[in-house]
């Protein structure tokens, strides 16, 4: 008897609603340990320091509200989903090689013909077909176990968003791992003066428990998450900057050229749009929309296309 094992990653999404709480939680958490217990009393103090205070609060507010706002475009922005009874266009038949893999695709003759070549050898055709889904993929599509659905540009299931994150987006992810990297490093900055006195503070008890437990606990966490949120973001940072998925890492490796990678200017518009001035907000430009078709993950320029 065969086991899908892959049925089991739909238990991922409870694991993600938790996830969902938990972020919630440490955003309260380190609320309450920077403006509410730290640095909010010293705005009325007076002087430089006052000046200081009321400055980390204002940029705390900034990015707590980029942060969350990315945060919600990546959890409630569809990835990207194939079109139904999607069809290749013509043209984009031997545009790419090797997009199939065997575990989730087949190219049924009646909806995908294999083109021969002139010595008589069958050739793979560029578009796959998803056996689960019943249904084409496009270029750089992916069936996630987790969703039971193809993604578009699909580059990973993220439990911490309960999401996948494709061709839609992908920029508001990696906004989200940008402020909340900036916010968890200036929360790790400012509540270390108050990290460094916590023991003596306790040791003397001049000031409450409960309130030194919150600084411990908000400076550990916001530390150990702005150090593995750097690692992130320098991996994502490479894949961005070569245009290349997490998924299509393997795939780039045995390549002599990756196909996609239109040099760092136009890899970093295929993600973030041309419109410099929307790049840091999760948001995009109709302009944009309308004349990067790698934005709608259906079509993407390659190597040969831009030589040419």
């Amino acid at each position: 008897m065969d086991i899908n094992l892959f049925k089991f990653c739909s238990g991922l999404k409870a694991l993600g609603y938790l996830m969902i709480l938990m972020v919630a939680a440490i955003i309260v958490v380190s609320y309450y340990a920077v403006v509410v217990v730290t640095w909010g009393p010293k705005v009325l103090v007076g002087g430089a320091e006052s000046v200081l205070s009321l400055a980390i609060i204002v940029v705390f507010h900034i990015l707590l509200i980029l942060l969350t706002w990315s945060y919600f475009m990546v959890v409630f922005r569809d990835p990207g989903s194939v079109p139904e009874n999607w069809r290749p266009m013509a043209e984009d038949y031997n545009l790419e090689e090797g997009t199939m893999t065997s575990s989730d695709c087949a190219a049924p003759q009646t909806l995908y013909p294999t083109p021969s070549s002139s010595d008589g050898q069958e050739r793979r055709p560029a578009v796959g077909y998803c056996i689960q889904c019943q249904n084409g993929k496009p270029p750089r599509c992916h069936h996630c176990s987790v969703c039971q659905r193809c993604v578009l540009k699909m580059d990973h299931h993220c439990v911490w968003v309960v999401n996948c994150v494709g061709a839609y987006n992908y920029k508001f992810f990696l906004l989200f791992l940008l402020y909340t990297f900036l916010e968890t490093t200036l929360d790790t900055l400012v509540l270390l003066p108050s990290f460094i006195n916590f023991f003596g503070e306790a040791k003397n008890h001049s000031a409450s428990p409960g309130n030194l437990s919150i600084i411990f606990l908000a400076f550990v966490i916001n530390l150990a998450f702005a150090l593995s949120l750097l690692c992130f973001i320098v991996m994502h940072a490479s894949l961005l900057s070569s245009n290349t998925t997490s998924i299509e890492v393997y795939e780039k490796r045995r390549a002599v050229r990756w196909k996609y990678d239109l040099g760092r200017k136009m890899n970093f518009e295929q993600v973030f749009g041309k419109k410099k001035a929307l790049w840091l907000f999760p948001l995009y430009s109709e302009d944009d929309l309308s004349s990067i078709p790698a934005l709608h993950g259906l079509d993407f320029p390659t190597r040969s296309d831009v030589e040419a």
